[in-house]
């Protein structure tokens, strides 16, 4: 305590020696790798945060686990997750990824709660099912900003001037238009047909590549989705990078 260092060690217990050696102990202990921290930065260099700031000691540790972790299996037998990998992103920090999900699928960042896509012909589905209501949402959103864009401009005439929200309502009510039933009837009758021939290309890949009325239009590739409409020939430049970019702004 104190006041018994100051009884039998005055000269080692004065104010400016109390203070140099708890400066010296704490500049030790922030300079010395063994203790979990990093020497405290310049001025300069601490307004930056980055990623060679993590001690030497905590990314060996963090490599000794992944390490482990891909020896023993550790994760792709426990738990139905994958083995750890560095190169696999998971959906959210801290999140193993599932096994069935094995990244051969564009954007696929192992998220899936459920376990739906445990069956490898229903994610073949449900891929299909995401990437037509991702391209379906995405020309939605072009078509409400084109809508909007008119309007401001005061040209387009009066379906311009209608919100996207009352759509539906203002072409049922408009003079002429077909009754309600009449639309449910026709779209249940067109996406019927869309979604049985998607689902025959899914069975036997490229069996819908030849328009069944007007034969001469053909599709050149057997991968099922793709390239989908593409009037200004994208599909040609990076493929991959296309795919992940699509799947991404449609999710």
């Amino acid at each position: 305590c104190p006041a018994a260092c100051a009884t039998y060690f005055p000269g080692l217990c004065s104010s400016s020696s109390v203070e140099s050696t708890v400066n010296t102990m704490s500049f030790a202990m922030m300079s010395k790798p063994s203790m979990g921290l990093a020497a405290r930065p310049g001025r300069a260099s601490s307004v930056r945060v980055r990623a060679d700031a993590v001690p030497e000691n905590v990314k060996e540790a963090r490599d000794w686990i992944g390490n482990w972790r891909a020896k023993t299996g550790s994760g792709s037998r426990q738990g139905g997750v994958q083995p750890y990998d560095p190169s696999r992103v998971s959906w959210a920090p801290g999140f193993d990824i599932p096994e069935h999900l094995d990244g051969s699928m564009v954007g696929d960042f192992g998220f899936d709660p459920l376990g739906l896509g445990k069956d490898k012909r229903k994610l073949e589905w449900y891929r299909q099912a995401e990437l037509i209501h991702a391209r379906t949402a995405m020309i939605g959103v072009f078509g409400i900003l084109y809508k909007d864009l008119l309007g401001g401009l005061g040209i387009g005439g009066p379906a311009a001037e209608v919100e996207w929200f009352d759509a539906g309502k203002a072409y049922i009510e408009y003079p002429g238009s077909p009754s309600f039933g009449t639309l449910i009837g026709a779209q249940i009758f067109l996406t019927g047909w869309v979604e049985v021939r998607r689902y025959q290309d899914i069975l036997k890949p490229g069996s819908a590549n030849t328009d069944p009325v007007f034969s001469n239009n053909k599709l050149t590739n057997s991968e099922v989705g793709y390239p989908g409409i593409d009037p200004l020939g994208f599909s040609k430049g990076d493929m991959a990078s296309l795919k992940l970019k699509e799947i991404k702004n449609g999710r």
